[in-house]
């Protein structure tokens, strides 16, 4: 069974709101949540951008069972790996067992704009890799050396360590990445269409071997974008989303949010946008697209719900949604088990 999250994100509304959803997610039957973490919107219209790590410090205080991470960070560029390292073990300390690290290799609109640095993609997958292993090392407690290609670390340690130990689930959309994602990862994110493609699927069980792990006890995580109401309602909404048919593939290099949202308008049809969302006011179809993931591997699904009140989707999906679909209320175990079952 899946379990069946919910996307917080940064870019869509304020941090206190985010809060605020996470905590009534929590109470409608979720499983767990992600928060976006961006220094850019996307788009300059999508007016927001909190800090991710912030956001979720505030929501465990408000949140009391279910497993709460990113939805991505990049550990490579504006954060240097070791303080996403204390990051996330003081995280994991105030919030045992519920902590999850979502990392990616990165957009130029965080990066570039912040730091004027961006590689190409292999350069961005060689620095994505030494960071993992530098957060690895510092989780363990030892003094770290480290004299890398990309990063120096010099006698570090980090004192506050969780108890349980913190995944790390890698994005990736295209097949090289995703043979990465299974090789350095404890676990794959991506989008809803990307994870039940075969192709995919072989890369990520083709990485994960090569590194000696399980395939079958890592799990995968997919944003699905939804939206409770008919088309005609979503199409304002889905103006906000207007990058996302190629945001990887286009807009990953722009670091203006500005010059993404001019050329987005110009080049992606708003259909395209909703094409690969479910939109909908009726439950079963939205509970059909739920089982699809859960019944073709997506052991996560994050429900990214593009409605302006959050509120009024998150109480249509625990009336009329989360009751009629077989899911996992995921909580501090598997978190602390699956990492040990994966090399067995």
């Amino acid at each position: 069974m899946a379990s069946i999250g919910f996307v917080l994100s940064s870019e869509q509304f304020p941090a206190p709101k985010l809060v605020e959803f996470g905590a009534a997610a929590e109470k409608a039957g979720f499983d767990m949540v992600w928060n976006s973490d961006h220094f850019h919107p996307w788009m300059d219209n999508q007016g927001h951008s909190g800090h991710a790590w912030i956001t979720l410090a505030a929501l465990g205080q408000q949140m009391h069972e279910i497993p709460m991470g990113t939805g991505v960070t990049c550990p490579t560029y504006r954060y240097h790996p070791s303080i996403v390292a204390q990051a996330f073990a003081s995280l994991a300390v105030m919030y045992p067992g519920r902590v999850f690290l979502g990392v990616g290799s990165g957009e130029a609109l965080n990066e570039k704009a912040v730091t004027g640095q961006w590689g190409d993609y292999d350069e961005r997958a060689e620095r994505m890799e030494e960071a993992i292993k530098i957060i690895r090392m510092l989780w363990s407690g030892d003094w770290v050396v480290h004299q890398g290609k990309y990063y120096q670390v010099h006698d570090a340690r980090l004192y506050d360590l969780p108890q349980q130990p913190i995944p790390i689930y890698v994005a990736a959309g295209g097949e090289e990445s995703t043979r990465l994602a299974g090789r350095l990862g404890d676990g794959w994110i991506t989008d809803a269409e990307t994870a039940l493609t075969p192709k995919m699927r072989d890369a990520f069980m083709d990485g994960a071997q090569s590194a000696g792990k399980n395939p079958d006890a890592m799990p995968i995580s997919a944003e699905l974008f939804v939206f409770m109401g008919t088309k005609e309602e979503a199409k304002p909404y889905a103006e906000l989303w207007r990058f996302s048919p190629k945001a990887f593939t286009d807009f990953i290099d722009d670091p203006d949010p500005r010059s993404i949202q001019r050329r987005a308008q110009q080049t992606v049809p708003i259909e395209d946008v909703l094409e690969s969302w479910v939109v909908s006011s009726d439950p079963e179809k939205h509970i059909q697209k739920l089982q699809e993931l859960s019944d073709g591997g997506v052991t996560n699904i994050f429900v990214h719900s593009a409605n302006p009140d959050q509120e009024h989707f998150i109480d249509f999906y625990a009336q009329n949604v989360l009751p009629n679909v077989q899911h996992e209320r995921m909580r501090a175990q598997p978190l602390d088990t699956y990492l040990a079952e994966l090399r067995h």
